[in-house]
This record gives C-alpha cells, structure tokens and sequence, in this order.
C-alpha cells in the first residue's frame, strides 16, 4: 500500500511561489502586448502621409461631420502598413496560446490545492473515525475480560 506524507504548510509554500511566477508571467504577457501595439503603431504605413487617412464608410454617426483643427474628419482611421499587420495576425495567432498558459497555471494551483485539501480531510476524517472507534469500546467489558482469574 502506498503511503502519503503531504505537508499543507510545504504545499502552501510552494503556491505561493508559482502564484508570484504566475503573476509575473501575467504580466510578461501584457507587456508584450502592450509593446506590440506600440511597435505597430510606430511601423507606419505603406502609403504617404496623407492618403493613410480614410473617410470613415458604412453607417454615420450622429456629429460624424466634425472636423479637426487641421481639417481631417474627428472619425477617420489610418491604415496600417505590413508590419502592424504582421504584428496583429501574430497576436491573433498567439491569443489561444497566451489563454492556455494562464490557464494551464491556474488549473495546477487549483489541482493542487484541491488535492491538498482532500488529503488533509482525509487525514481530519481517519482521526475522527478512530476517535469513535476508541470511544466504542467498552472498557469495563475489557477490564472483566481481563481481568478475571479462572
């Protein structure tokens, strides 16, 4: 039979130490994306200066005549060059990716903690049934047992 010597405090411990890795893998990942968008946003575009701002197309909102103080229209986009592109398609690609890390960490925590916890309950619940086992036991039945000479 296979024997188990769970420490919770040692257990503990050790989640406090992924949970601090976790977080700064969190944080890796934001910053990364944040860097991305920047570095999109400093590739430029393909196309001169003045024809990367478009009119806005389809469904005008109210006010959407506005105009700036250059003359440009409040609500035009800038086109985005290949790099910003490229950048884009690789985050797109990379979000299911950067999803299963994180998950992938908490499911651990979480596991282990769960496993933990079903450990000590165990060990709270063999406790408690050898207390009652104790208790079931008659002593005076035993001391008459034993204590009788023939």
């Amino acid at each position: 039979m296979a024997s188990w010597d769970i420490q919770p405090q040692g257990v503990q411990g050790q989640l406090k130490v992924v949970g601090a890795h976790a977080e700064d893998l969190g944080d890796v990942l934001s910053t990364l994306l944040a860097d991305l968008r920047e570095a999109a946003q400093a590739a430029g575009t393909a196309v001169p200066g003045s024809q990367a701002v478009t009119a806005p197309h389809g469904p005008v909102t109210v006010g959407s005549g506005a105009r700036g103080p250059s003359g440009a229209p409040l609500l035009s986009q800038t086109s985005t060059g290949p790099v910003a592109a490229a950048l884009s398609e690789y985050a797109t690609r990379r979000q299911n990716d950067f999803k299963a890390m994180a998950d992938r960490c908490q499911a651990a925590v979480l596991g282990a903690v769960k496993a933990t916890n079903e450990y000590v309950q165990g060990d709270l619940e063999a406790a408690r049934n050898a207390q009652n086992a104790a208790r079931a036991v008659r002593l005076e039945a035993l001391k008459d047992a034993g204590g009788k000479q023939r």
